[in-house]
């Protein structure tokens, strides 16, 4: 999310004069797509190449079976327009946010496992080049995260790898799911370990990460046992880690990652 290219009410509401845009305000989170908010929808602008009509009808997919996720409504020329959830970021993480989490991930991998992808997650990201980049000019950190070339997910169906606070809204104990733009195909234990980083497990002994496993486990396409899951959780803050350094060129956003 974020702005990249600018644009004024009065020209969104000429976008889309069958909905009623009463209200513009820039998302201040991200900046790899150009994203404004309303009182009702969601404006977006990509920014970069990327699969429209999969995410579309993954959507519609998706919300076909009740699942919480921002439906798309509208397009004209490069911009889209999509349903806005309700709720906000949560300040303190609860048990209940803990468990909307994984219920929603037992969910939407039944609905994926198996699903066909154009591309596994993992390649959407050079992790090569990235590394090289790391290597160069951050070489302690390098040393830390050169294991990520030797990791190969095994191929359960598609994820949405990116499930961080930013990508979620809570309306108390219910939970609201978007951007599932970058997804592909992965491990479903993937997907679980980046929500019990993005939320801060580790802060809170393994409380959290057994709570989160046993409300995935009751209803998933597979179980998955907590050692792996333990493993794959430094897998995946390694992984966004290197991400964060290579976006701002700085190691300082992947410190509390590591």
């Amino acid at each position: 999310m974020g702005v990249i290219t600018h644009i004024t009410l009065k020209e969104a509401k000429k976008l889309f004069p069958s909905f009623s845009i009463n209200s513009l305000s820039p998302s201040k989170s991200g900046i790899m797509d150009t994203t404004y908010l309303t009182d009702k929808f969601v404006l977006k602008k990509y920014e970069r190449d990327v699969d429209i009509k999969r995410d579309i009808q993954l959507l519609s997919t998706l919300s076909a079976v009740s699942l919480p996720v921002s439906k798309y409504l509208a397009q004209n020329g490069e911009w889209f327009l999509y349903e806005k959830l309700k709720g906000s970021e949560p300040k303190t993480i609860k048990s209940y946010h803990v468990q909307a989490l994984a219920r929603f991930l037992a969910k939407f991998h039944r609905q994926t496992q198996n699903m066909k992808c154009n591309s596994a997650f993992i390649e959407n990201f050079n992790l090569k080049e990235i590394l090289n980049f790391t290597k160069h000019n951050y070489y302690f950190y390098y040393k830390k995260l050169q294991s990520l070339q030797n990791y190969k997910p095994k191929n359960d169906g598609f994820i949405h790898g990116d499930i961080f606070k930013d990508n979620t809204l809570f309306d108390k104990d219910k939970i609201g799911v978007f951007d599932f733009i970058d997804g592909g195909c992965g491990e479903f234990v993937f997907d679980m370990a980046v929500c019990l980083v993005a939320f801060d497990a580790k802060k809170h002994s393994s409380y959290f990460i057994n709570l989160f496993l046993n409300t995935y486990n009751q209803r998933a396409p597979k179980k998955v046992k907590r050692e792996e899951l333990i493993n794959t959780m430094k897998i995946a803050s390694e992984f966004y880690a290197l991400l964060r350094i290579d976006k701002y060129k700085n190691p300082h956003r992947a410190k509390e990652l590591l």
